[in-house]
Formats: structure tokens, sequence, C-alpha cells
């Protein structure tokens, strides 16, 4: 478990589980062949240069409040993709562990609605779908909303059993992609992995960082931001928004904090020649 400061604000990670089996499916242009050109890329490989992938929640600690980024997957969900078809891991215990209880969660943001972002928002009690994070209120972009409203679903009945109860019970508040959370917390649009999609910005006492989403799913995707992943709505808007991000952010001292990075998870884009690198 990964903890980071950002001036008065506490980041903390609560890791579901890894995986490097979805790399060569998400993205395919990153053979072990283009990965052996980057040589600052080897913590995020595995020994196969396989790409790893976590999937992870973020707590954000701001003014008294907690602030939860993504709840992963969640147990007994009916999913296409094997390795996630009713999974069970001892994610809630974990969390409870951490210090992170259910009600304590004051807020819960999901910066799209994809299957591994919203999968705790809910869970099986008494065979139906109920309220994870019954004290918070769970924040959606409107846009993102609107969007899977009416879209067919990959990997499962994602938003009936994971979106759809929050409505439901009258704790979901949709918001524009531009949106205030606090004082140090605020939303940043980063559309093209989906339409609606956000990034978290932090700002505390003169110190900066960002959540990304999964606007990168990758560090590869810093040396090569035309990479996009085959699961992007818009590959061609994913790249563009990959880039502008790139160029504002590089060699600045804002921290990027990975939503899919493995361990060490978070570090500083600097500008490397043509490209970029992330210095952790």
């Amino acid at each position: 478990m990964l903890t980071w400061r950002i001036g008065d604000v506490r980041v903390t990670q609560l890791v579901e589980q890894t995986t490097a089996s979805l790399g060569p499916h998400l993205l395919p242009q990153a053979t072990p062949e283009a990965l052996a050109k980057v040589p600052w890329i080897e913590p995020f490989v595995d020994e196969h240069s396989r790409l790893v992938l976590s999937m992870h929640s973020l707590f954000v600690e701001s003014g008294g409040q907690t602030l939860m980024v993504d709840t992963c997957i969640g147990n007994d969900k009916p999913r296409t993709y094997p390795k996630w078809n009713y999974m069970q891991t001892d994610f809630m215990e974990r969390l409870r562990a951490a210090g992170f209880h259910e009600d304590r969660i004051d807020t819960v943001l999901c910066t799209h609605m994809h299957v591994d972002h919203v999968g705790w928002n809910t869970r099986l009690v008494d065979g139906r779908w109920e309220v994870t994070f019954a004290n918070a209120r769970y924040l959606f972009a409107e846009a993102e909303w609107q969007h899977w409203r009416g879209e067919e679903q990959e990997y499962g009945p994602v938003i009936e059993d994971s979106v759809q109860p929050i409505f439901d019970a009258g704790l979901a508040d949709l918001v524009a992609a531009v949106h205030r959370v606090s004082d140090e917390v605020w939303l940043e649009p980063t559309p093209g992995h989906t339409p609606g999609h956000v990034s978290v910005h932090i700002a505390s006492n003169g110190e900066e960082a960002v959540i990304t989403g999964d606007m990168l799913h990758h560090p590869c995707q810093i040396a090569h931001p035309g990479w996009s992943s085959t699961a992007d709505y818009d590959q061609s808007e994913s790249a563009i928004t990959r880039q502008g991000f790139l160029d504002r952010y590089a060699d600045r001292p804002v921290l990027i904090i990975g939503t899919h990075f493995a361990a060490p998870t978070a570090g500083r884009v600097v500008r490397d020649g043509e490209a970029y690198r992330l210095d952790y």
C-alpha cells in the first residue's frame, strides 16, 4: 500500500489485483521489442516484458473528508472476462484494515464507468445489489452517464449492477467534467478513453498531483503518447488528450499518479529528447 503527501492532502493506494494478461489486448503496440527501447520501463513490466497493470482505488484525504477515486472490479459480478467473472477477493477486508471503513467514505468519484472502475460501488447482499458506501455521495460526469445509459456493454451488465443502484438509492450526483470537489481537489476533463472521462487534480500548500484515470493506462504511453488503447472510445481523441496532458505537465513539479500504474505508481513527467519519460 503506497501513500503520497501533496501539501496537507494524503493519497493512499489500495490494490485489488495486478495482472500482466491484459496488456497485449489493451496496447498491442507495446511489444517486447518496442518496450526494450524504453530504458526506464522495467518496474512496469514483468520478466517476459509484458505490461503489468494494477487495479486499485485511491483514497484522497482532504479537509477532513475522504474521497475514494474509482472502485475497481468488485466481487460476485457476472463478467465476460473469465478472471473477473464472479471474482472473490479480500479487498473490503483490507480496505477496513487500512482505516477506510465503508462508513467513513464521504465521496466516491468514478473517473469513468468502465467495469474496473465502478465494481465496488455496490455489493451483493441477500441476492440484491446494495450501495457499498452508503454515507457517500457518488460523483459521475454527466456526459459519461448520458453515454452509457444507451451504450452496449462489453463485459456484462456493469451499469445495471454497479451504477444504476446508486441512482436508485438517490446517492448519485451528475457533475460537469470541470467540477470542484473541494478547495484542494477538482476534476479535469480528459476525454477520449470515454466521452466523459475525467482526471483528478489535487493542489495543497503549493504542491500538486493529478490522478490520471485511464487517460494513461500504462507508463509506456508517456514515451509513446500516440499508443491509444483498444478500449478507447475515440483513439484519435485520446491520443490528442494524452499529448496535451504531457505537454502541460512535463518538467513541472506535479506528481502524476497512474490509476493503472503498477508500483511505484507515481512520478513526474519530464521531457526526454522529443518524447517524455516518468521520473520515479
